[in-house]
């Protein structure tokens, strides 16, 4: 029985998009980046410690997949915002720019633990400042890395992306089945 180490319903809505039968097991961990830890390090080990500590509560037998994602601008990893204020500041740096969203997926299972980690370029048009003010009173940038969610209304900001949609919105839906199967969760055709 695949378990996924999160309580997101969008990485269980897309894990759903593969037919994967899983169980929701969700973990808390201390999501501190570290001093001078690069935002792909960072992002491997989020995904890493909640594959880890899910196995660990959840015992022999079972695989569990942890994964993490972050939005990253000019270098520094934006994280969900605190406020109204943030929510803005975070909305003029991604406006009319290119920023990096990275998303990890870990698998652990009895006999081994395996790590990807995807990196996707999306491009943002121009957002004014009251497209970013309407854009936060809808309630959808407010638990949102980056503050915004390109499966929502964020996706309007949204020139183009060089990577993975699927990874953006959580989890990496090709790279993620292709784990699957080496852990035997999925059959070859």
């Amino acid at each position: 029985m695949l378990l996924l180490a999160s309580q997101s319903p969008r990485r269980a809505e897309l894990l759903k998009q593969i037919g994967v039968p899983f169980s929701q097991y969700p973990v808390n961990i201390d999501e501190t980046v570290l001093e001078h830890e690069p935002p792909d390090k960072y992002v491997r080990r989020m995904a890493e410690e909640k594959s880890s500590l899910g196995y660990k509560k959840a015992g022999t037998n079972k695989i569990v997949l942890g994964s993490d994602t972050i939005v990253v601008a000019n270098g520094s990893i934006l994280g969900k915002p605190k406020d109204k204020t943030d929510a803005m500041r975070m909305l003029s740096i991604l406006s009319d720019n290119t920023h990096q969203v990275f998303t990890a997926v870990t698998i652990t299972s009895a006999k081994q633990q395996k790590t990807i980690v995807i990196e996707t370029q999306v491009c943002f048009g121009p957002i004014s400042t009251k497209q970013m003010a309407e854009y936060w009173q809808t309630g959808e940038p407010q638990d949102k890395a980056g503050s915004y969610g390109i499966q929502g209304l964020g996706g309007q900001f949204v020139k183009h992306i060089k990577g993975s949609y699927s990874a953006v919105v959580g989890l990496p839906l090709y790279q993620t089945r292709m784990l699957l199967t080496e852990f035997g969760i999925i059959n070859e055709c």
